[in-house]
């Protein structure tokens, strides 16, 4: 018999509907009864591509006696940490500072007041990796529960403490001044950390972490991410054959990923390279941008134009089946070795992943690949987790757009946008153009959300500068503001404060696989104040700066997107508005790499800007001061050169 999370909309939790724990959803009636009965909530978050979530409830949650012990003992609620990501921080920061370490399946076990006494992750079913068994820590943590009340609420209480000073740590109450420290000190800690010989910042596990990659090629440090992305797409993180990128690396070369795929990565290399091969005019970046984009058209996308979430990294039982060959399944010698596939493997058990290991393709390289992708086609796919997330598919449409009106377009500099994917990014942003903003089907959004669908909406308007785009954005900025910002402090809430379940109210600073709903929102705002002269929004984002600019100093490496949105503010946009059609200046606009460039059109704008001689005309601005307006987009060209010269960031002449 199922049990009640059969009812719930998201495929993580439909996964454990059959388990024979009595599991309950995160809400009223599990804490109700945890409280009545006064039972110690076991809290299990985790998410429907997670490969360890599967191992544990293959070995645990299918297992009735493990099942007893939970039902009898426990309320057992369990949580899709996409759905609920301000859940997941506010007991990851609980696991992390009592273990030093995180990840998912997330076991926490709670008293009925919803604070943490126990933390950890994954349990096995047997003692092993140093861990006792799962059923024996339940046993143990029941008796303790029974015979030791007052020692596990004092710790309950002192693990609580721990979280709310987290959620404080980064924020500072006195002005501090701005200043472009923490953009150098950034840079050194990333040029520090770079490994030289397979690209990458930091060891092993090696994740893409795009937010890195957008920073450092802001302040001028692109060199090592050109060499990183060159890499990555070479490697067996990059599917070879269907296009885009496995979650991360599980060793230094990037040959062998862990197989699970993202949208949110998708979105974010999407756009990096995008950035590389602007930088460059290297063919290679374009190709693993389209490649990608493919991949999320042909297989994130939902009949409706939304996005999905995820593909799973297992199917056939096995991490990566999918994905792997024999050399005997390839009957082609140059394509082996243009794959590094050989007869031992270059994985486990003989298993081959595709990586490049030739500069030079065989000839008939695109005919195999194409051979080899419509055999993979029959193979049983990878679970795909179909819930369509607001924040993951803000950063998509803002990533199509980008692609649209760059590499898409690069062989006919004629053409405004390509407008396939242009399509494809109206129609995903078309169901958050009205109503009300929810995080999936049925779960309210969070900071996140808003900030990533605006951000979306503003990147359309300056894709198509359809005004209502514009519009929108600046209604969900609105509503972020009065419902997430924090007027005392200065900076944004995780959340709106209305769920009296949560025991923090939660701030999120880390700008990790994707990021942070702040940093977004505070680039957000600085865009926008460039956009349409709204100086409240400068002042929000200097105030957000402000707060977390002590942090920035200390921990700049944990907030790459954050610096980003300081080097905006203190070298400030170019802004172009055009009177009359834009598309005889958009070629010029679009032919380079300017993250800091605005472009709208004048009759947007509070103080309309008129054309010259009714001919369309453009306007180059800096902070609302305009040189002369031009007709000429070659004038308009070497304006622009100039203008990235007298306001070019600062760091490159440290």
């Amino acid at each position: 018999m199922p049990n009640r999370l059969i009812h719930e909309k998201s495929p993580y939790l439909r996964q454990h509907a059959h388990n024979p724990v009595d599991w309950y959803p995160w809400g009223d009636e599990a804490i109700a009864k945890a409280r009545s009965e006064n039972k110690p909530i076991f809290l299990s978050i985790g998410y429907s591509t997670c490969h360890w979530c599967h191992v544990m409830e293959r070995e645990s949650f299918e297992d009735p006696a493990v099942a007893e012990i939970l039902n009898r003992h426990f309320v057992p609620i369990k949580v899709d940490r996409e759905e609920r990501p301000d859940l997941d921080h506010v007991y990851m920061t609980a696991v992390q500072a009592t273990t030093g370490q995180g990840g998912w399946p997330m076991s926490v076990w709670l008293t009925p007041q919803l604070e943490p006494f126990y933390c950890g992750t994954y349990f096995p079913p047997e003692p092993r990796y140093g861990r006792p068994s799962f059923k024996q820590l339940l046993t143990r943590i029941h008796e303790v529960w029974q015979q030791q009340r007052d020692a596990v609420l004092h710790q309950a209480h002192e693990i609580t403490a721990l979280i709310r000073q987290d959620t404080d740590r980064a924020t500072t109450r006195e002005p501090i001044l701005l200043s472009p420290e923490p953009l150098r000190l950034g840079r050194q800690q990333f040029e520090r950390s770079f490994d030289p010989i397979h690209g990458g910042y930091g060891g092993t596990p090696k994740f893409p972490r795009p937010v890195v990659f957008e920073f450092l090629l802001r302040v001028g440090s692109a060199e090592s991410v050109l060499f990183t992305l060159r890499q990555m797409g070479r490697g067996g993180i990059f599917d070879q054959l269907g296009g885009g990128f496995h979650r991360y690396s599980v060793d230094e070369r990037w040959l062998v990923p862990h197989f699970e795929k993202m949208l949110y990565d998708q979105a974010q290399l999407l756009r990096c390279y995008c950035d590389a091969w602007l930088l460059t005019r290297d063919d290679f970046f374009a190709d693993i941008a389209r490649r990608t984009c493919e991949y999320v058209l042909r297989d994130l996308t939902d009949p409706a134009g939304g996005f999905y979430a995820a593909e799973d990294a297992d199917s056939e039982g096995m991490e990566g089946r999918f994905y792997i060959w024999r050399k005997s399944e390839i009957p082609n010698e140059a394509v082996c070795d243009y794959y590094g596939v050989t007869e031992a493997g270059n994985w486990e058990d003989g298993w081959n992943i595709l990586h490049v290991t030739r500069d030079t393709p065989p000839p008939d390289l695109e005919l195999w690949r194409q051979r080899l992708f419509e055999i993979r086609s029959q193979r049983p796919r990878p679970h795909r987790d179909e819930k369509i997330i607001a924040a993951w598919n803000g950063l998509m449409i803002s990533a199509l757009c980008h692609y649209a009106r760059t590499v898409a377009v690069a062989t006919n500099p004629t053409l405004p946008t390509e407008p396939r994917i242009l399509t494809a990014a109206q129609r995903a942003a078309t169901r958050y153009l009205t109503g009300s903003l929810h995080r999936t089907e049925n779960m309210p959004a969070i900071l996140d959300d808003y900030a990533a669908v605006a951000t979306a909406m503003l990147d359309l308007y300056e894709t198509d500068f359809d005004a209502r785009w514009l519009h929108r954005a600046v209604e969900l900025a609105d509503t972020m503001i009065a419902r997430f910002a924090d007027e005392q402090a200065g900076g944004f809430y995780m959340t709106d404060g209305q769920d009296p379940h949560l025991i923090v109210r939660p701030r999120e600073l880390y700008d990790g696989a994707e990021p942070s709903g702040q940093s977004i929102a505070t680039l957000l705002l600085l865009r926008l104040a460039d956009i349409t002269g709204t100086e409240r929004y400068r002042r929000l984002a200097e105030q957000t700066l402000r707060t977390h600019a002590a942090w920035m100093t200390r921990a700049p490496h944990a907030v790459p997107y954050l610096l980003c949105a300081l080097d905006w503010y203190l070298h400030g946009a170019t802004q172009v508005f055009i009177a009359g059609n834009p598309q005889p200046f958009l070629p010029v606009l679009r032919e380079a790499y300017r993250p800091r460039l605005v472009v709208a059109l004048a009759e947007h704008q509070p103080h309309p800007r008129p054309m010259l001689d009714n001919q369309p005309t453009a306007y180059l601005c800096h902070q609302f001061t305009c040189r002369a307006p031009t007709t000429d987009p070659v004038v308009l060209r070497d304006q622009l050169s100039e203008a990235s010269r007298t306001h070019a960031s600062g760091v490159t002449s440290f």
